[in-house]
Protein backbone atom coordinates (compact mmCIF):
# COMPACT_ATOMS: atom_id res chain seq x y z
CA UNK A 1 0.00 0.00 0.00
CA UNK A 2 1.11 3.45 -1.09
CA UNK A 3 1.99 5.86 1.85
CA UNK A 4 -0.02 8.70 1.34
CA UNK A 5 2.29 11.59 1.48
CA UNK A 6 3.98 14.41 -1.24
CA UNK A 7 7.32 14.62 -2.79
CA UNK A 8 9.11 17.25 -4.23
CA UNK A 9 12.53 16.21 -6.24
CA UNK A 10 14.28 18.91 -7.43
CA UNK A 11 17.20 18.60 -9.97
CA UNK A 12 18.34 19.68 -13.46
CA UNK A 13 19.53 16.08 -14.30
CA UNK A 14 16.40 14.86 -16.34
CA UNK A 15 17.81 11.03 -16.07
CA UNK A 16 17.95 11.80 -11.77
CA UNK A 17 14.34 13.18 -12.13
CA UNK A 18 13.23 9.71 -14.27
CA UNK A 19 14.93 7.58 -12.11
CA UNK A 20 13.77 9.06 -8.65
CA UNK A 21 10.54 9.53 -9.83
CA UNK A 22 10.05 6.02 -11.03
CA UNK A 23 11.36 4.30 -7.74
CA UNK A 24 9.60 6.45 -5.16
CA UNK A 25 5.98 6.64 -7.38
CA UNK A 26 6.08 2.80 -6.46
CA UNK A 27 5.97 3.77 -2.60
CA UNK A 28 4.17 7.07 -2.41
CA UNK A 29 1.24 8.50 -3.79
CA UNK A 30 2.49 11.90 -5.10
CA UNK A 31 5.44 12.80 -6.25
CA UNK A 32 6.82 16.14 -8.08
CA UNK A 33 9.68 17.03 -9.98
CA UNK A 34 11.00 20.17 -11.58
CA UNK A 35 14.43 20.95 -13.08
CA UNK A 36 14.20 24.83 -11.99
CA UNK A 37 14.27 25.10 -8.52
CA UNK A 38 12.77 28.63 -8.83
CA UNK A 39 9.60 26.60 -9.10
CA UNK A 40 9.83 25.98 -5.81
CA UNK A 41 8.07 28.58 -3.62
CA UNK A 42 4.95 28.25 -6.32
CA UNK A 43 4.74 24.54 -5.53
CA UNK A 44 5.20 24.04 -2.38
CA UNK A 45 2.24 27.05 -2.14
CA UNK A 46 0.04 24.86 -4.80
CA UNK A 47 -0.09 21.76 -2.84
CA UNK A 48 -0.50 23.68 0.12
CA UNK A 49 -4.06 25.01 -1.07
CA UNK A 50 -4.97 21.62 -2.26
CA UNK A 51 -4.74 20.65 0.70
CA UNK A 52 -2.11 18.37 0.41
CA UNK A 53 0.94 19.97 1.16
CA UNK A 54 4.85 18.69 0.58
CA UNK A 55 6.26 16.53 3.29
CA UNK A 56 9.42 16.07 1.80
CA UNK A 57 11.84 17.80 -0.54
CA UNK A 58 14.43 15.76 -2.46
CA UNK A 59 17.20 18.70 -3.60
CA UNK A 60 20.08 18.92 -5.89
CA UNK A 61 22.93 21.03 -4.65
CA UNK A 62 24.38 22.25 -7.63
CA UNK A 63 22.67 24.02 -10.39
CA UNK A 64 24.05 26.74 -12.82
CA UNK A 65 26.14 28.84 -10.94
CA UNK A 66 29.32 26.28 -10.08
CA UNK A 67 29.39 22.42 -10.26
CA UNK A 68 30.64 21.38 -6.85
CA UNK A 69 30.22 23.82 -4.04
CA UNK A 70 26.90 23.30 -3.11
CA UNK A 71 26.19 27.12 -2.46
CA UNK A 72 23.16 26.68 -4.60
CA UNK A 73 21.70 23.97 -2.48
CA UNK A 74 22.55 25.89 0.96
CA UNK A 75 20.65 29.13 -0.57
CA UNK A 76 17.33 27.02 -1.43
CA UNK A 77 16.95 25.00 1.84
CA UNK A 78 17.26 28.24 3.43
CA UNK A 79 14.31 29.47 0.86
CA UNK A 80 12.46 26.72 1.84
CA UNK A 81 13.20 26.36 5.34
CA UNK A 82 11.78 30.29 5.67
CA UNK A 83 8.87 29.38 3.63
CA UNK A 84 6.91 26.22 5.41
CA UNK A 85 9.72 24.94 8.37
CA UNK A 86 7.61 21.67 8.54
CA UNK A 87 9.02 20.20 5.20
CA UNK A 88 11.79 17.94 5.13
CA UNK A 89 14.69 18.66 3.09
CA UNK A 90 17.20 15.94 1.74
CA UNK A 91 19.85 17.39 0.16
CA UNK A 92 21.54 15.35 -3.06
CA UNK A 93 25.03 16.02 -4.87
CA UNK A 94 27.63 14.01 -6.81
CA UNK A 95 30.50 15.58 -5.30
CA UNK A 96 29.77 14.94 -1.52
CA UNK A 97 32.22 14.81 1.01
CA UNK A 98 32.34 14.42 5.01
CA UNK A 99 32.49 18.24 5.87
CA UNK A 100 29.68 19.21 3.21
CA UNK A 101 27.31 16.57 4.46
CA UNK A 102 28.22 18.30 8.40
CA UNK A 103 27.39 21.42 6.81
CA UNK A 104 24.00 20.31 5.26
CA UNK A 105 22.66 18.87 8.35
CA UNK A 106 23.96 21.64 10.53
CA UNK A 107 22.01 24.31 7.72
CA UNK A 108 18.81 22.17 8.52
CA UNK A 109 18.92 19.21 6.20
CA UNK A 110 17.17 15.88 7.74
CA UNK A 111 20.14 13.91 5.66
CA UNK A 112 22.64 13.86 2.84
CA UNK A 113 22.35 11.38 -0.24
CA UNK A 114 25.62 10.71 -2.17
CA UNK A 115 24.60 10.35 -6.38
CA UNK A 116 24.49 7.69 -7.40
CA UNK A 117 23.04 6.03 -4.71
CA UNK A 118 21.68 3.17 -3.93
CA UNK A 119 17.75 1.93 -4.08
CA UNK A 120 17.96 0.84 -0.65
CA UNK A 121 19.35 3.70 1.19
CA UNK A 122 17.27 6.22 -0.72
CA UNK A 123 14.32 4.35 -0.23
CA UNK A 124 15.25 4.20 3.87
CA UNK A 125 16.49 8.07 3.81
CA UNK A 126 13.01 9.26 2.09
CA UNK A 127 11.40 6.68 5.12
CA UNK A 128 13.20 8.29 7.54
CA UNK A 129 12.01 11.60 6.38
CA UNK A 130 8.47 11.03 6.13
CA UNK A 131 8.47 10.24 9.78
CA UNK A 132 10.43 13.08 10.76
CA UNK A 133 8.19 15.15 8.76
CA UNK A 134 5.19 13.72 10.20
CA UNK A 135 6.61 14.58 14.27
CA UNK A 136 7.52 18.12 13.43
CA UNK A 137 3.72 18.54 11.93
CA UNK A 138 2.37 17.32 15.24
CA UNK A 139 4.84 19.29 17.46
CA UNK A 140 3.35 22.52 15.30
CA UNK A 141 -0.01 21.64 15.84
CA UNK A 142 0.40 21.11 19.65
CA UNK A 143 2.61 24.60 19.43
CA UNK A 144 -0.72 26.40 17.75
CA UNK A 145 -3.02 24.29 20.13
CA UNK A 146 -1.18 25.22 23.21
CA UNK A 147 -0.85 28.74 21.90
CA UNK A 148 -4.55 29.19 21.62
CA UNK A 149 -5.65 27.40 24.20
CA UNK A 150 -3.60 30.01 26.67
CA UNK A 151 -5.15 32.83 25.39
CA UNK A 152 -8.47 31.41 25.39
CA UNK A 153 -8.30 30.40 29.02
CA UNK A 154 -6.05 33.28 30.39
CA UNK A 155 -9.20 34.42 31.91
CA UNK A 156 -10.44 35.65 35.08
CA UNK A 157 -12.94 33.30 37.18
CA UNK A 158 -15.27 33.40 40.09
CA UNK A 159 -17.50 30.74 41.76
CA UNK A 160 -20.81 30.05 40.91
CA UNK A 161 -22.63 31.04 44.32
CA UNK A 162 -25.76 30.86 45.65
CA UNK A 163 -27.83 29.27 48.65
CA UNK A 164 -31.64 30.92 47.55
CA UNK A 165 -34.47 28.13 46.31
CA UNK A 166 -33.90 29.86 42.59
CA UNK A 167 -30.25 28.79 42.73
CA UNK A 168 -30.48 25.52 43.63
CA UNK A 169 -32.86 24.81 41.08
CA UNK A 170 -30.01 25.68 38.67
CA UNK A 171 -27.86 23.58 40.52
CA UNK A 172 -30.00 20.53 40.55
CA UNK A 173 -30.71 21.01 36.63
CA UNK A 174 -26.75 21.51 36.20
CA UNK A 175 -26.28 18.07 37.97
CA UNK A 176 -28.80 16.26 36.05
CA UNK A 177 -27.58 17.75 32.71
CA UNK A 178 -23.91 18.08 32.72
CA UNK A 179 -23.81 13.97 33.43
CA UNK A 180 -25.03 13.95 29.31
CA UNK A 181 -23.79 15.03 26.44
CA UNK A 182 -26.78 17.05 25.42
CA UNK A 183 -26.77 20.53 24.24
CA UNK A 184 -27.48 22.98 26.47
CA UNK A 185 -28.65 26.85 26.07
CA UNK A 186 -28.45 29.11 29.32
CA UNK A 187 -30.66 32.10 29.32
CA UNK A 188 -31.01 35.10 31.87
CA UNK A 189 -30.64 39.07 31.66
CA UNK A 190 -26.94 40.24 31.02
CA UNK A 191 -24.70 40.02 34.56
CA UNK A 192 -26.54 36.82 35.63
CA UNK A 193 -23.68 34.20 35.47
CA UNK A 194 -24.21 32.67 31.97
CA UNK A 195 -20.11 31.83 31.65
CA UNK A 196 -19.67 30.23 35.24
CA UNK A 197 -23.07 28.56 34.73
CA UNK A 198 -21.13 27.40 31.52
CA UNK A 199 -17.98 26.42 33.23
CA UNK A 200 -20.06 24.57 35.97
CA UNK A 201 -21.68 22.48 33.73
CA UNK A 202 -17.93 21.46 32.04
CA UNK A 203 -16.72 21.14 35.30
CA UNK A 204 -19.70 18.63 36.76
CA UNK A 205 -19.48 16.28 32.92
CA UNK A 206 -17.39 13.21 32.07
CA UNK A 207 -15.50 15.70 29.53
CA UNK A 208 -14.08 18.09 32.87
CA UNK A 209 -10.59 16.31 32.44
CA UNK A 210 -10.48 18.12 28.49
CA UNK A 211 -10.52 21.52 27.36
CA UNK A 212 -13.49 24.50 28.07
CA UNK A 213 -13.01 26.64 25.41
CA UNK A 214 -16.02 30.06 25.48
CA UNK A 215 -16.43 32.83 22.33
CA UNK A 216 -18.34 35.94 23.06
CA UNK A 217 -20.40 35.87 19.69
CA UNK A 218 -21.51 39.54 19.90
CA UNK A 219 -17.62 40.35 19.50
CA UNK A 220 -17.05 37.95 16.47
CA UNK A 221 -16.48 40.26 13.42
CA UNK A 222 -18.94 38.53 10.94
CA UNK A 223 -16.11 38.13 8.28
CA UNK A 224 -14.26 36.20 10.54
CA UNK A 225 -16.59 33.85 12.23
CA UNK A 226 -15.82 31.04 10.32
CA UNK A 227 -12.22 31.45 10.60
CA UNK A 228 -12.73 31.65 14.64
CA UNK A 229 -14.81 28.44 14.71
CA UNK A 230 -14.09 26.31 12.12
CA UNK A 231 -10.58 27.58 11.31
CA UNK A 232 -8.37 28.43 7.91
CA UNK A 233 -5.05 27.28 5.83
CA UNK A 234 -2.35 29.73 5.38
CA UNK A 235 -3.22 31.83 2.14
CA UNK A 236 -7.17 31.36 2.55
CA UNK A 237 -7.58 35.24 2.35
CA UNK A 238 -5.18 38.06 2.40
CA UNK A 239 -4.83 38.61 5.69
CA UNK A 240 -4.37 34.32 6.64
CA UNK A 241 -0.26 34.23 6.97
CA UNK A 242 -0.61 30.95 9.11
CA UNK A 243 -2.29 27.78 9.35
CA UNK A 244 -5.51 28.96 12.33
CA UNK A 245 -6.90 26.17 14.30
CA UNK A 246 -10.89 27.18 14.53
CA UNK A 247 -12.53 27.10 18.00
CA UNK A 248 -14.56 23.65 17.52
CA UNK A 249 -10.89 21.78 16.90
CA UNK A 250 -9.32 23.83 19.85
CA UNK A 251 -12.45 22.28 21.92
CA UNK A 252 -11.65 18.66 20.92
CA UNK A 253 -13.05 16.33 23.44
CA UNK A 254 -14.16 19.07 25.66
CA UNK A 255 -16.55 21.78 25.89
CA UNK A 256 -17.06 24.81 23.81
CA UNK A 257 -19.40 27.69 24.79
CA UNK A 258 -20.98 30.08 22.69
CA UNK A 259 -21.98 33.18 24.26
CA UNK A 260 -24.21 35.60 22.97
CA UNK A 261 -25.78 33.12 20.38
CA UNK A 262 -29.13 35.39 19.74
CA UNK A 263 -26.78 37.85 18.14
CA UNK A 264 -25.59 35.46 15.19
CA UNK A 265 -26.62 36.15 11.83
CA UNK A 266 -28.80 34.15 9.84
CA UNK A 267 -26.45 33.15 7.20
CA UNK A 268 -24.00 32.40 10.06
CA UNK A 269 -26.53 29.75 11.75
CA UNK A 270 -26.75 28.06 8.93
CA UNK A 271 -22.99 27.26 9.00
CA UNK A 272 -23.32 26.68 12.41
CA UNK A 273 -25.84 24.21 12.36
CA UNK A 274 -24.27 21.71 9.40
CA UNK A 275 -21.42 21.86 11.75
CA UNK A 276 -23.47 20.13 14.63
CA UNK A 277 -25.65 17.95 12.58
CA UNK A 278 -23.00 16.68 10.47
CA UNK A 279 -20.05 16.78 13.47
CA UNK A 280 -17.72 17.75 11.12
CA UNK A 281 -15.93 21.12 10.19
CA UNK A 282 -13.86 22.41 7.32
CA UNK A 283 -10.66 25.07 7.61
CA UNK A 284 -11.65 27.92 5.25
CA UNK A 285 -9.33 27.17 2.25
CA UNK A 286 -9.45 23.55 3.27
CA UNK A 287 -10.72 20.44 1.50
CA UNK A 288 -10.46 18.32 4.40
CA UNK A 289 -13.12 17.85 7.08
CA UNK A 290 -12.28 17.28 10.55
CA UNK A 291 -14.50 15.22 12.55
CA UNK A 292 -15.63 17.16 16.21
CA UNK A 293 -15.99 15.49 19.36
CA UNK A 294 -17.47 18.48 21.67
CA UNK A 295 -20.16 19.70 24.29
CA UNK A 296 -22.00 22.72 23.09
CA UNK A 297 -23.00 24.94 25.88
CA UNK A 298 -24.77 28.35 23.96
CA UNK A 299 -26.03 31.30 26.24
CA UNK A 300 -28.13 34.63 25.43
CA UNK A 301 -30.04 37.52 27.20
CA UNK A 302 -32.64 37.44 24.01
CA UNK A 303 -35.92 36.37 23.63
CA UNK A 304 -34.57 32.45 21.11
CA UNK A 305 -38.13 32.23 20.77
CA UNK A 306 -39.38 35.19 19.75
CA UNK A 307 -36.31 35.47 17.53
CA UNK A 308 -37.46 32.39 15.79
CA UNK A 309 -40.87 34.21 15.52
CA UNK A 310 -39.69 37.45 13.90
CA UNK A 311 -37.62 35.47 11.29
CA UNK A 312 -34.20 36.33 13.63
CA UNK A 313 -33.38 32.83 14.26
CA UNK A 314 -33.47 29.31 12.65
CA UNK A 315 -36.05 27.12 14.24
CA UNK A 316 -34.04 23.85 13.86
CA UNK A 317 -31.13 25.52 14.47
CA UNK A 318 -32.99 26.48 18.36
CA UNK A 319 -34.34 22.67 18.65
CA UNK A 320 -30.36 21.46 18.00
CA UNK A 321 -29.00 23.44 21.11
CA UNK A 322 -31.70 23.79 23.52
CA UNK A 323 -32.13 19.88 24.25
CA UNK A 324 -31.97 21.29 27.99
CA UNK A 325 -32.56 24.80 29.09
CA UNK A 326 -31.50 26.95 31.95
CA UNK A 327 -32.75 29.85 32.75
CA UNK A 328 -30.53 31.72 35.67
CA UNK A 329 -32.63 34.10 37.74
CA UNK A 330 -32.04 37.75 37.75
CA UNK A 331 -30.19 39.28 41.01
CA UNK A 332 -33.51 40.96 42.45
CA UNK A 333 -34.87 37.48 42.22
CA UNK A 334 -32.76 36.12 44.81
CA UNK A 335 -31.76 38.44 47.01
CA UNK A 336 -31.73 36.17 49.51
CA UNK A 337 -27.94 35.70 47.71
CA UNK A 338 -26.79 38.57 48.17
CA UNK A 339 -24.54 38.68 51.54
CA UNK A 340 -23.04 35.62 50.07
CA UNK A 341 -22.26 37.72 47.23
CA UNK A 342 -20.99 40.32 48.42
CA UNK A 343 -18.88 38.65 51.25
CA UNK A 344 -17.28 36.69 48.58
CA UNK A 345 -16.50 39.75 46.03
CA UNK A 346 -15.58 41.46 49.03
CA UNK A 347 -13.14 39.16 50.11
CA UNK A 348 -11.46 38.62 46.71
CA UNK A 349 -10.77 41.89 45.54
CA UNK A 350 -9.50 42.63 49.45
CA UNK A 351 -7.42 39.72 48.73
CA UNK A 352 -6.03 41.11 45.14
CA UNK A 353 -5.70 44.77 46.55
CA UNK A 354 -4.55 44.27 49.95
CA UNK A 355 -7.07 45.80 51.67
CA UNK A 356 -8.38 43.96 55.13
CA UNK A 357 -12.04 45.61 55.02
CA UNK A 358 -15.42 44.32 56.73
CA UNK A 359 -19.33 45.18 55.72
CA UNK A 360 -20.87 46.61 58.28
CA UNK A 361 -24.86 46.09 59.12
CA UNK A 362 -25.88 48.89 57.24
CA UNK A 363 -24.35 48.86 54.35
CA UNK A 364 -25.09 45.11 53.95
CA UNK A 365 -28.96 46.14 53.78
CA UNK A 366 -28.22 48.75 51.50
CA UNK A 367 -26.71 46.40 49.11
CA UNK A 368 -29.75 44.22 49.50
CA UNK A 369 -32.64 46.62 49.01
CA UNK A 370 -31.01 47.53 45.37
CA UNK A 371 -32.35 45.88 42.95
CA UNK A 372 -29.49 45.58 40.71
CA UNK A 373 -30.16 45.62 36.95
CA UNK A 374 -26.86 44.75 36.24
CA UNK A 375 -26.57 41.81 38.17
CA UNK A 376 -24.35 39.84 39.55
CA UNK A 377 -21.70 41.41 37.18
CA UNK A 378 -23.15 45.42 38.55
CA UNK A 379 -22.49 43.45 42.10
CA UNK A 380 -18.83 42.52 42.15
CA UNK A 381 -18.02 46.48 39.89
CA UNK A 382 -19.91 48.05 42.96
CA UNK A 383 -17.79 45.94 45.12
CA UNK A 384 -14.57 45.91 43.68
CA UNK A 385 -14.72 50.06 43.07
CA UNK A 386 -15.99 50.10 46.87
CA UNK A 387 -12.54 48.33 47.79
CA UNK A 388 -10.70 50.94 45.75
CA UNK A 389 -11.90 54.12 47.36
CA UNK A 390 -12.58 53.10 50.99
CA UNK A 391 -10.52 54.50 53.72
CA UNK A 392 -10.48 52.78 57.30
CA UNK A 393 -11.76 49.40 57.86
CA UNK A 394 -15.30 49.54 56.87
CA UNK A 395 -16.22 48.90 53.13
CA UNK A 396 -17.98 52.17 52.05
CA UNK A 397 -20.70 51.43 49.51
CA UNK A 398 -22.43 54.56 49.98
CA UNK A 399 -19.77 56.48 47.27
CA UNK A 400 -20.87 53.64 45.05
CA UNK A 401 -24.35 52.35 45.48
CA UNK A 402 -25.59 55.15 46.65
CA UNK A 403 -24.93 57.28 43.63
CA UNK A 404 -26.03 54.27 41.57
CA UNK A 405 -29.44 54.17 43.32
CA UNK A 406 -29.74 57.93 42.59
CA UNK A 407 -28.85 57.34 39.21
CA UNK A 408 -31.36 54.24 38.86
CA UNK A 409 -34.32 56.25 40.52
CA UNK A 410 -33.87 59.27 37.97
CA UNK A 411 -34.29 57.15 35.21
CA UNK A 412 -36.98 55.77 36.75
CA UNK A 413 -38.32 59.03 37.18
CA UNK A 414 -38.16 59.91 33.36
CA UNK A 415 -39.24 56.73 32.46
CA UNK A 416 -42.04 58.05 34.22
CA UNK A 417 -42.45 61.18 33.52
CA UNK A 418 -42.80 59.79 30.02
CA UNK A 419 -45.63 57.91 30.28
CA UNK A 420 -43.54 54.85 29.45
CA UNK A 421 -46.30 52.44 31.15
CA UNK A 422 -49.07 53.57 28.59
CA UNK A 423 -48.23 50.30 27.24
CA UNK A 424 -46.93 47.06 28.11
CA UNK A 425 -45.22 45.95 25.18
CA UNK A 426 -41.46 45.03 26.27
CA UNK A 427 -40.19 46.14 22.82
CA UNK A 428 -41.54 49.63 23.41
CA UNK A 429 -40.63 49.80 26.80
CA UNK A 430 -37.26 49.15 26.33
CA UNK A 431 -36.51 51.33 23.74
CA UNK A 432 -37.75 54.17 26.22
CA UNK A 433 -35.76 53.02 29.07
CA UNK A 434 -32.74 53.29 26.79
CA UNK A 435 -33.84 56.55 25.55
CA UNK A 436 -33.85 58.26 29.39
CA UNK A 437 -31.09 56.28 30.49
CA UNK A 438 -28.81 58.12 27.10
CA UNK A 439 -30.73 61.25 28.21
CA UNK A 440 -29.72 61.15 32.05
CA UNK A 441 -26.53 60.51 31.18
CA UNK A 442 -26.09 63.01 28.76
CA UNK A 443 -25.91 60.69 25.92
CA UNK A 444 -22.89 58.82 27.24
CA UNK A 445 -23.27 55.04 25.94
CA UNK A 446 -20.84 53.44 28.98
CA UNK A 447 -22.41 55.08 31.60
CA UNK A 448 -25.88 54.47 30.07
CA UNK A 449 -24.84 50.95 29.65
CA UNK A 450 -24.07 50.52 33.15
CA UNK A 451 -27.31 52.17 34.15
CA UNK A 452 -29.28 49.07 32.63
CA UNK A 453 -26.62 46.55 33.31
CA UNK A 454 -25.92 46.31 30.19
CA UNK A 455 -22.32 45.35 28.35
CA UNK A 456 -21.17 47.82 25.53
CA UNK A 457 -21.98 45.84 22.60
CA UNK A 458 -25.24 44.97 24.01
CA UNK A 459 -25.75 48.31 24.23
CA UNK A 460 -24.65 49.81 20.83
CA UNK A 461 -26.75 46.07 19.43
CA UNK A 462 -30.07 48.29 20.96
CA UNK A 463 -28.81 51.66 19.77
CA UNK A 464 -28.79 50.53 16.62
CA UNK A 465 -32.66 48.29 16.90
CA UNK A 466 -33.82 51.60 17.99
CA UNK A 467 -32.17 53.90 15.50
CA UNK A 468 -30.92 56.23 18.80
Amino acid sequence: MKHSGSILIVDDNPDILIAARLLLKQHYQRVKTTDNPFDIAGMINEQRNSDQPIDVILLDMNFSQDSISGKEGFYWLKKIIEQDANIVVLLMTAYSDIQLAVDAIKAGASDFIAKPWQNEQLLGAVAAAFSHAKDKQQVGKLTRQKHGLNQALNTPSFEFLGQSTAMQQVFNTIEKAAKTDANILVTGESGTGKELTAHAIHQASMRSEHTFLSLDMGAVAQNLFESELFGHKKGAFTDAKADRIGKFELAQGGSLFLDELGNLPLEHQAKLLAALQNRQVTPIGGSKTIDIDIRLICATNDNLEQAVAEGRFRQDLLYRINTVEIRLPALRERSDDIPLLADYYLNHFAQKYKRNLTITTHDMASLCHYSWPGNVRELAHAIERAVILSEGENLDVSSVVGNTISNANSTNNLIENNNAYDTFDLEVLEQRTVRAALTHHQGNVSHAAKALGLTRGAMYRRLEKYGL
